[in-house]
């Protein structure tokens, strides 16, 4: 039987606006196709804060709910109390939700809220120009650190999936990337497993991937793609980073 390779139901007929090379409208893409094979797409919500994915309800055909900066799951566990019986997804990127929405994001996982973090993270803030952001990597350039982050001046990359990881309500965390076909692979199980997770009210969720940004890093698509697997996997080594789906916290 042959497979026809089409848009997904919940992904609009919309040209992205993101810049070439990027990882986002990859995501976007795996988002979709999940929601669909899940039959989730009358049932879901999506939040977008601040970033390069803040016009994500342009591409996304499910309800969205904007959020201010940082507030991602703040918002979600709103609408997911107020609604249970909704899937609730944040899409957040590492400037969003390792800075402005630290606490928020800590809170929610620490409570065990019943929502899905989507958590991309380039390593810089690419929507405004390319500034260091928490996971900016020891020695990278940026905008405002011209001659590499110093761990004395601005200390080390924050590891969220590591951090979050230790709170018992969150069970699901897994790091990936789209920087490969078989990343994308993995990628795309991730998210359907973390849905999934939600789906079984079992507890917080989350997937972080590891996207290319070539403008920012003034790089090639090519080269911001062979730059995750030689430099950003030894500081976020991919792979499950929790899985305690399934089973209680007194296990």
């Amino acid at each position: 039987m042959k497979k026809v390779f089409t848009r997904p139901n919940s992904l609009k007929r919309t040209p992205f606006h993101y810049c070439a090379g990027c990882g986002h409208s990859i995501i976007h893409r795996l988002m979709c196709e999940v929601i669909d094979e899940m039959g989730l797409q009358d049932k879901t919500v999506g939040i977008p804060p601040a970033g390069c994915s803040v016009f994500a309800y342009y591409y996304f055909d499910v309800d969205m709910a904007e959020a201010a900066h940082g507030r991602g799951a703040a918002v979600a566990t709103g609408l997911k109390r107020a609604s249970p019986e909704t899937i609730v997804f944040t899409y957040q990127g590492d400037g969003d939700l390792a800075a402005i929405g630290t606490a928020e994001t800590i809170h929610a996982a620490n409570r065990g809220e019943r929502i899905t973090v989507i958590y991309v993270n380039n390593a810089v803030y690419a929507m405004t120009g390319g500034q260091m952001a928490p996971t900016t990597l020891l020695e990278q350039q940026t905008t405002t650190t011209p001659y590499g982050r110093d761990m004395r001046l601005e200390g080390f990359p924050l590891k969220m999936s590591e951090m979050l990881a230790l709170l018992d309500g969150a069970v699901y965390i897994e790091r990936t990337a789209v920087n490969s076909p078989a990343g994308i692979r993995r990628t795309k199980k991730a998210i359907r497993k973390a849905f999934q997770t939600q789906i079984d009210d079992l507890g917080f969720s989350m997937v972080e991937i590891l996207s290319p940004c070539p403008v920012n890093w003034k790089m090639t698509p090519l080269e911001s793609w062979q730059w995750i697997d030689k430099e950003m996997t030894r500081v976020f080594p991919l792979g499950v980073v929790k899985d305690t789906a399934g089973k209680s916290n007194a296990d």
